[in-house]
């Protein structure tokens, strides 16, 4: 149905093309024409969130219409926000930021909603704003039980780690593995991630002559610049010390690079040092083995800052092990996840 006019809610007419026809793209300079009143800086930071919304919409659906803004679509938009990590592994919005697009997709979802009501409901109605503070995702922990799953999972790529598929071509006897597959590095890398609790950043700038295996420490700038050491249990140092013994020194041949972990022979561009996105690729290959979902390598940041608190009930144990500059950060182990909480509740 073709309408020429509609009224916004303060009662003044928004000329409409074509009512149900009309992108949000056209829809949020509506919007901006009548309805907003902000100051220009602000105005440039909701453009700006509202851009947001309108890529991530055409990607997913291939059109800005109306009708593809779905109350699903709304919670997948959320979801992208709160799980998209920039190239060097770090999350690409803060909550405070995240929150911030989302109050302004809420806002404009409200306003088109009452010139031209969507198919299936207000859009943003079940979308709660993430609560503010300190807060470390602390309930995105590596559990026990996974941890042990995927150590079991990165002490098998020994034996199956990069190995062909083709079960056709090799019926009997051990498939071959790739040339470039470095199964010793990754079972040191994820070790490294998970007896240390280090940055997935840190651990690609880790050097080698920044590991003391004997004194079962590992020096590396972390972000920021700051210089600071970790502690790593002796099955993560022996598990450093199988790699160097049996793949660092063909790659070091190829490699100049002071790194501790080298990128395979086999690699024809870089410096030899690893990327962030590597590191997310053997994690995530381990995490397949080891059947463990929605797990990152900060989960395990946050299981050894957990599993510190649980053995020694000290605050200054996690700063000094995870490095964090401000205690309110390490406290936040100290607090119990909504699982525990409700496990006791039960338990009574």
């Amino acid at each position: 149905m073709t309408q020429n006019t509609t009224r916004n809610n303060a009662g003044a007419l928004v000329p409409l093309r074509t009512a149900g026809a009309d992108g949000l793209a056209w829809w949020v300079e509506q919007y901006f024409q009548h309805a907003v009143t902000t100051s220009p800086a602000s105005q440039q930071v909701q453009r700006r969130d509202l851009g947001l919304l309108l890529q991530y919409l055409r990607a997913e659906e291939g059109t800005d219409q109306c009708m593809a803004w779905t109350p699903r679509l709304a919670r997948a938009f959320q979801e992208h926000l709160q799980q998209t990590l920039t190239p060097v592994g770090r999350r690409a919005w803060s909550d405070r930021t995240i929150r911030r697009i989302l109050a302004h997709c809420k806002t404009f979802a409200t306003w088109v909603h009452t010139q031209q009501p969507f198919p299936l409901g207000h859009p943003m109605a079940a979308i709660k704003l993430p609560a503010l503070g300190t807060g470390l995702e602390v309930d995105r922990a590596l559990s026990t039980a996974e941890r042990r799953r995927l150590l079991d999972a990165t002490d098998l790529l020994l034996t199956i780690g990069g190995r062909s598929k083709d079960r056709k071509r090799y019926k009997a006897g051990e498939r071959p593995r790739r040339t470039g597959y470095r199964p010793y590095r990754n079972r040191a890398i994820v070790y490294t991630l998970i007896e240390t609790g280090m940055r997935r950043a840190a651990v690609t700038r880790l050097d080698q002559a920044q590991v003391d295996l004997a004194g079962r420490r590992l020096t590396v700038v972390e972000k920021g610049g700051a210089t600071h050491t970790y502690h790593i249990s002796r099955e993560g140092a022996q598990a450093i010390a199988d790699y160097l013994g049996h793949e660092r020194v063909q790659d070091a041949a190829r490699w100049s690079a002071p790194a501790l972990f080298l990128a395979a022979t086999t690699v024809s561009q870089g410096t030899g040092r690893l990327t962030v996105r590597v590191i997310n690729t053997i994690w995530n290959a381990v995490c397949r083995v080891a059947q463990v979902q929605g797990r990152t390598p900060h989960s395990a940041r946050h299981a050894m800052g957990k599993h510190l608190i649980a053995k020694t009930g000290n605050i200054a144990a996690v700063q000094q092990q995870l490095g964090h500059r401000q205690a309110a950060y390490a406290m936040q182990y100290a607090r119990s996840t909504t699982a525990e909480v409700e496990r006791v509740l039960d338990d009574r």
